[in-house]
């Protein structure tokens, strides 16, 4: 089994950063890997990348949501 961990900045546009992740998805399938791991907010700004406020539970999905559906179809296809 190959795992791969995927570390990567977030600009502001969320959109932009789910299509680097499914990228770096498409990447370590084609290099072998099993299970790709992103870490948490991985798609979004969060301090210290932005000023920290108290909007933060707007950083939260529901999953299933518009994210987790976007990695389960590309896990399927892969």
């Amino acid at each position: 089994m190959k795992i791969a961990l995927v570390q990567q900045s977030a600009s502001a546009n969320k959109m932009e950063n789910i299509q680097k992740g499914v990228e770096a998805v498409k990447t370590a399938a084609a290099k072998g890997a099993n299970i790709i791991c992103f870490a948490e907010l991985a798609f979004t700004q969060f301090y210290p990348q932005k000023k920290a406020s108290s909007d933060y539970k707007n950083l939260a999905e529901t999953i299933p949501g518009p994210t987790t559906q976007i990695f389960s179809y590309l896990a399927k296809q892969l």
